[in-house]
This record gives C-alpha cells, structure tokens and sequence, in this order.
C-alpha cells in the first residue's frame, strides 16, 4: 500500500510554480511592449499636439502631403496657408506636419 502511495503524483507544488512563472513572463511581456511601442507613440504624440498648438501666423509649415507654406490665419481646428501667387487653402491643423526652421 505504502508503494503506491510513493508512486502517486505531488501535483500541488508543481501547478502553482508554473502560474507564478507564467504571470511573471506576461509581466515581463508587458512591460517590453510598454516601454518599446506604447511610450514612444504617447510621447510623440503629446510632441505633435504641442507643436501644433504652438503654431502662429507666420510660420513656415509643411502639409502631410508635403506642400510648404506660410500661415496666413488661424482657427480652433483649421489653419489657412498661403502657398504664394494668391493661392490660400484651409487646411485642419492636424494636417500640419511640421514647422519649417527658420536657419
């Protein structure tokens, strides 16, 4: 009888080491991602919101599709550019790409 008891498996220990070790690689996971993909585009994005509410009349600026103007007036959600010879579009600012150095 005392040998197969011996022979029975002690699955107690085992099944809660594995769950430790499994929540610990989902931790490690998480925080790779977070620290890889998630802080980057927050920080880029807070970058782009900044820089867009920074923007004045005057400034030198390059549309998403790549065209270069000067702004000519600003709104709360738009901007009208002035791309030379008379040509003034209204653009969303959130089409605003970049602002042009003035070096």
């Amino acid at each position: 009888m005392n040998y197969l008891l011996a022979m029975a498996p002690q699955g107690g220990d085992a099944g809660g080491g594995s769950m430790v070790s499994t929540l610990i690689m989902f931790g490690a996971i998480f925080a790779i991602f977070y620290f890889m993909i998630i802080r980057p585009q927050q920080k880029k994005a807070k970058e782009k919101e900044a820089l867009l509410n920074a923007l004045k009349k005057g400034d030198k600026v390059v549309t998403n599709g790549g065209m270069h103007g000067t702004i000519a007036g600003l709104d709360d959600k738009t901007c009208l550019i002035d791309f030379g010879n008379n040509i003034k579009i209204k653009f969303d600012r959130s089409a605003i790409a970049g602002v042009e150095s003035n070096k």
